[in-house]
């Protein structure tokens, strides 16, 4: 027998016969008390847990001179150039060189295409950053594919602005259809198509039909 139930015995010794009934009583019904306070907390559906889907924001849709997420500004494009003035001045580089879109806007493509290119600038980053995008074919009914049709990430330093992701050509060929394009935005070193670091979305079509650029159709 060991210390404690010792004690415990010697306690009960002293204690009056009513007191030591009553203990008893209690201890017998308190299991019975617990269990029904148990069941009148009943656990929530899981519904209830779950936050609702988040309708996330069309970068296509972006307005002038009004920012979406980080982005000063982001544009689906052919390519794109770096500006010749951001270069510094003779035997120094930049390493935040403006890029500009070519064909800034155009958002459908042939079969052809090489690369689809999304160019952007966002505000300074005080911290090293990864921009990740993802794109899927869509049937007929707007529902995407299970698996993306590929994949890119770049990787920004911190304090600078400008960057770009390239859709490039499939291994097998572009499809024809349209494409669903997720953005993702994640602080270096983390996986970067977690659902919660997406940011917004994007689209395109592949088609025979070339696509007029933005300018051309301005002048219409």
């Amino acid at each position: 027998m060991n210390r404690t139930t010792h004690s415990r015995s010697r306690r009960v010794v002293h204690v009056v016969p009513g007191m030591v009934f009553l203990l008893v009583f209690s201890q017998a019904i308190l299991p019975v008390e617990t269990q029904a306070a148990r069941e009148l907390m009943t656990p929530k559906e899981q519904a209830q847990t779950e936050s609702e889907p988040i309708k996330l924001p069309s970068l296509d849709d972006q307005k002038g001179g009004v920012p979406q997420s980080i982005f000063v500004w982001i544009k689906m494009a052919k390519g794109y150039e770096v500006e010749w003035d951001s270069f510094g001045r003779k035997g120094w580089y930049t390493q935040d060189p403006r890029l500009k879109p070519i064909g800034a806007g155009t958002s459908v493509f042939t079969p052809d295409t090489q690369a689809v290119y999304i160019v952007f600038e966002v505000a300074p980053l005080e911290d090293p950053a990864q921009f990740s995008a993802q794109w899927f074919l869509e049937d007929e009914k707007g529902n995407i594919s299970d698996t993306p049709v590929g994949r890119d990430t770049l990787a920004v330093p911190g304090h600078e602005r400008y960057g770009f992701l390239e859709l490039e050509k499939p291994a097998d060929g572009w499809k024809k259809g349209d494409y669903f394009v997720k953005i993702f935005i994640t602080p270096q070193g983390q996986q970067p198509f977690h659902a919660a670091n997406q940011v917004g979305t994007m689209r395109f079509k592949i088609t025979d039909q070339p696509a007029p650029t933005p300018d051309t159709a301005a002048q219409k």
